[in-house]
């Protein structure tokens, strides 16, 4: 996986609840508003999930010192797995944050760390490693099954796969070009990356969207001229006529601000239509790799999901369980992070990696 090293940061995630007043929202919270009021698109801090963020440094196959991004948390007192969690393509360990705040509410875990695998674990806990779950999601959960099958992690308890199944990927290799395509290019702000972001309904849940958004964009650094700048947020953005408390619109808050050019613009962190080479491997003979990895399994996805051949007879035969998480974007566990964190809490009591935390009723 040398070729995706560095757009894949990794994540000590232990998470806490967000701080009372800091401005986190309720966990699965819509944010239905009533009318004549402004939803609030502003971001929201990693410190409110996590505690601290540090640099890890790992060596690739290259030589090459990789530098991750990580948000440890003490070991003391608690027990239970560590979680290795990976997220999708162009997206950033942000977008557990929400999630993690609500598995670490109902099961005893450990760290909880994303990306690289094998030689990040073995960076950070030498050659005795705790037990592991691996869950991964999109392409994360691609590379999940790879590192699986391969015994990369011979601490390996279980493995979760989010909402990623190998006929479907495939086929949508073809439109993914597309796609990309048409996500706006630049955004005026980290505001206007997350208001694109909940309105295009790429994230369903304007909590996570205030996390995660910011992981996933950077400063420009080339200077733009207001039309461009205008043209490119502009892309794919539904426009709401949303009043706020004076009563002033969308509309003539956009006429406004297209007038006025900021000093800072914002572009995604990732240019991921550069790596179009590596998509076919991802994904090819995923559901036969998924199938061997001898730890339990769980499957969860966005929706009744185009199973092929292999995957529909091993699911028959009880090979791995399956659990569709209806409503749900292709970021389930941003859009229903306490579903994801019921569904794989229970899981993991089941298969008696944990224990849930006493008060927690299931």
């Amino acid at each position: 996986f040398g070729c995706m090293e560095k757009q894949l940061h990794l994540n000590l995630l232990a998470s806490r609840p967000p701080v009372p007043g800091g401005g986190g929202l309720q966990s699965g919270s819509k944010m239905r508003m009533g009318p004549g009021r402004k939803r609030d698109f502003s971001p929201l801090s990693w410190s409110q999930y996590y505690e601290t963020m540090e640099d890890v440094e790992v060596e690739n196959d290259n030589g090459k010192d990789i530098s991750f991004t990580a948000y440890p948390k003490g070991f003391s007192g608690q027990h239970g797995p560590v979680l290795l969690l990976l997220h999708g393509g162009g997206h950033s360990a942000l977008s557990w944050a929400v999630f993690t705040a609500v598995i670490y509410s109902r099961i005893h875990l450990f760290l909880m760390i994303t990306q690289d695998i094998g030689k990040v674990v073995e960076a950070l806990y030498g050659e005795n490693p705790p037990p592991i779950m691996m869950i991964g999601h999109s392409m994360g959960g691609a590379i999940a099954v790879h590192t699986a099958a391969a015994n990369h992690v011979p601490s390996l308890l279980g493995l979760c796969v989010i909402d990623v199944v190998e006929g479907t990927a495939m086929d949508a290799l073809n439109s993914m070009q597309n796609f990309l395509r048409s996500r706006p290019k630049t955004f005026k702000s980290v505001e206007n990356a997350i208001e694109w972001s909940v309105k295009s309904g790429q994230i369903r849940n304007i909590e996570s969207a205030r996390v995660s958004m910011g992981g996933q964009v950077k400063k420009f650094e080339e200077p733009l001229n207001s039309s461009s700048i205008s043209k490119s947020i502009g892309e794919g953005i539904i426009e709401e006529e949303e009043e706020d408390e004076e009563g002033e619109s969308n509309h003539k808050r956009k006429k406004e601000d297209d007038q006025e050019v900021k000093e800072s613009v914002y572009t995604w962190q990732v240019d991921l239509s550069k790596t179009e080479k590596y998509w076919e491997g991802w994904f090819s003979g995923l559901s036969s790799l998924f199938l061997s990895c001898p730890v339990p399994k769980l499957l969860l996805l966005a929706g009744v999901d185009r199973l092929d051949k292999d995957l529909t007879i091993g699911q028959m035969q009880g090979k791995f369980q399956m659990q569709v998480l209806p409503q749900c974007g292709h970021a389930v566990h941003e859009d229903a992070p306490e579903k994801v964190a019921d569904a794989l809490a229970s899981f993991m009591v089941r298969h008696k990696f944990t224990d849930f935390k006493e008060g927690y009723l299931w």
